[in-house]
């Protein structure tokens, strides 16, 4: 048998798939019992957090293990497999164990470092146990991927390298400034009770925020988080538990909302949004949003007079619409945007330029007339002068014989956007699938965080020099790993060798007794001694040996050989690997 890990994270799948793909408990639990009743698997575990679905399993063939796999996580996730498999990665063997002991140290998390993934690895062993679907492999290694997590944490500063998901969505939506200074004396509202929520809110508490609400589809949940942190230490927070059904009410007193629930829709839209910071938000500065001189739609921007159209219904008309080559109710709505400006003709036709020109010039508002210096005279009625542009007009015609279009010689000034006021609610969502409708983003006086902008904001976070202290972790204990586990793979063939010795031994001193029935004990015994110790001094070396060939790579086949040699009973070998399995499971606690 050998591990195998097929899944997909931030790593290697937009949020947007991440979000689709993510297991409810009941789909979670579901997918480890389809896993191990298939015929390549024998035993499942699935780790699931806000930005990874993982499925290990012990397989005995590779590519049939990987499809079956790849199909059940299709399946379940609710999203085809073939727009799935393109975001899946795949890991076998070491690489697999190499794998899941970086994501218990936090090399693998969105923010380096962070801790909270123990929590959910030992939460992913523990509903694996409950179902009896992880065996002694899974076992011994999500065991030993929590101690090398902890090792990881205890022994180096990773620590330093990054901090909770939590931590780091807070002082993202302080925008990189002191949390504490940011969060001292805010309302907070929480929305969940479960790991994530609670660490947010203690979180919080200890920021030094005034008052958490705390809301749960299960009250009692919420009142027992509410209690833990009134009654903290370390803080004097005021909390106060409520119901889902007043989570609206809620939001309009609150300053800071965090919510991380396992709802398969959204918890808050846009609209509920919106109502709660309805008469919250002052008015953007004055003339922030309007035209003026010198802004993309002011008089330095492009020729303006009675024959240029303007953006906005106060523009003046020039002509009809009849015979322009343009949508004018499309554009007469941008910013800046002008008929007779460079952005009205890029990319036009030759044909549409012409007769584009014809409506222009033949505009009842009088059009406008170009100068040899190039500006624009208002109120002035004429054609364009060629004289004045012979060389772009040549430059154009030759263009426009080559390609058939006018090239769009630049871009159209740039748009300057009113400036948006300060937030009056600050949002982090910390759910996957989300809490709350990423239209959010585009609200006045908001200011949302959820984990697509995190795993923007933490791809250029600096890497602490302890990370590399810790990758080091990880080799030897993925290589310490892997020669116990090629050990133990030998150890019930060893067993077997030495079990048929004993039978050996027993059978001959059995025929001894009937060749010498008046053999007394003591002789019986020192001759049973003698044939022993000389089984045993024949079987030392070679089983020894044997086994520290089997620890090295490569030493899986020793076992084979071993049996082959000694033409042991392959039943009596699986019948001693069922034993010490069985009692490895008397002998081992929860997770």
């Amino acid at each position: 048998m050998s591990l195998l890990v097929v899944g997909l994270s931030h790593r290697s799948a937009p949020v947007s798939v991440l979000e689709r793909a993510a297991l409810t408990a009941d789909a979670q639990v579901k997918l480890l019992q389809d896993t191990v009743a298939t015929e390549p698997a024998t035993e499942a575990a699935v780790l699931a957090t806000c930005n990874r679905i993982e499925l290990y399993a012990d397989v005995d063939k590779f590519h049939a293990g990987v499809a079956e796999l790849s199909t059940l996580l299709a399946q379940h996730s609710g999203v085809g497999l073939e727009e799935l498999t393109p975001y899946l990665y795949v890991h076998y063997e070491d690489r697999a164990v190499h794998h899941l002991f970086s994501v218990a140290c936090g090399l693998d998390s969105m923010v380096v470092g962070e801790g909270q993934i123990l929590g959910q690895i030992k939460d992913s062993l523990a509903r694996a146990q409950d179902l009896q679907s992880a065996g002694r492999l899974l076992n011994d290694l999500f065991q030993q991927a929590l101690r090398v997590g902890k090792r990881a944490h205890s022994e180096t500063g990773i620590d330093r390298a990054g901090q909770s998901l939590v931590t780091f969505g807070l002082e993202q939506l302080a925008r990189g400034g002191d949390v504490q200074q940011w969060a001292r004396g805010k309302k907070a509202l929480v929305i969940g009770a479960g790991s994530m929520s609670s660490l947010a809110a203690a979180t919080l508490a200890r920021a030094g925020v005034a008052e958490i609400v705390v809301a749960n589809r299960t009250f009692d949940r919420a009142e027992r988080l509410a209690q833990i942190l009134m009654d903290g230490d370390d803080t004097d927070v005021a909390a106060r538990a409520v119901p889902m059904e007043s989570v609206p009410a809620e939001l309009t007193r609150a300053d800071v909302t965090v919510s991380c629930t396992g709802a398969t829709g959204l918890v808050l839209t846009a609209e509920s949004v919106a109502e709660a910071v309805e008469g919250r938000t002052p008015a953007p500065a004055a003339g922030s949003g309007e035209d003026g001189p010198g802004s993309p739609g002011g008089e330095s921007g492009s020729a303006t007079g009675p024959g240029a159209q303007r953006g906005g219904a106060s523009g003046t008309s020039l002509g009809s619409e009849d015979g322009c080559p343009l949508d004018l109710s499309a554009v007469q709505g941008t910013a800046g945007f002008s008929v007779l400006g460079e952005a009205a003709v890029a990319g036009m036709a030759a044909a549409d330029l012409e007769q584009h020109a014809a409506w222009v010039d033949n505009g009842s508002a009088g059009g406008a007339q170009r100068t040899a210096g190039g500006t624009a005279r208002p109120g002035q009625t004429g054609t364009l002068d060629p004289a004045a542009d012979t060389d772009a007009i040549a430059a154009l015609a030759a263009t426009v014989a080559t390609v058939g279009r006018i090239p769009e010689r630049r871009r159209p000034e740039p748009v300057e956007e009113p400036q948006r006021p300060e937030p009056v609610l600050f949002l982090l969502d910390l759910a996957m699938p989300r809490d709350i409708d990423a239209a959010v983003h585009r609200l006045a006086g908001v200011r949302l965080v959820d984990i697509e902008s995190l795993a923007e904001a933490s791809a250029g976070a600096p890497m602490a020099a302890d990370v590399d202290q810790v990758r080091r972790i990880v080799s030897d204990e993925v290589a310490a790993f892997g020669a116990a586990l090629r050990a133990a793979h030998i150890t019930p063939t060893v067993v077997a060798l030495r079990t048929m010795a004993a039978d050996v031994v027993a059978g001959e001193i059995a025929r001894l007794d009937g060749r010498l029935p008046g053999l007394d004990d003591k002789h019986r015994a020192e001759i049973t001694q003698t044939v022993r110790r000389v089984v045993d001094k024949l079987l030392h070396a070679p089983t020894v040996r044997v086994k520290q060939l089997a620890a090295e790579p490569g030493g899986a086949g020793y076992a084979d050989a071993l049996r082959t040699l000694f033409d042991l009973d392959p039943e009596t070998v699986a019948a001693v690997s069922r034993a010490e399995d069985s009692t490895t499971e008397k002998d081992r606690g929860p997770a």
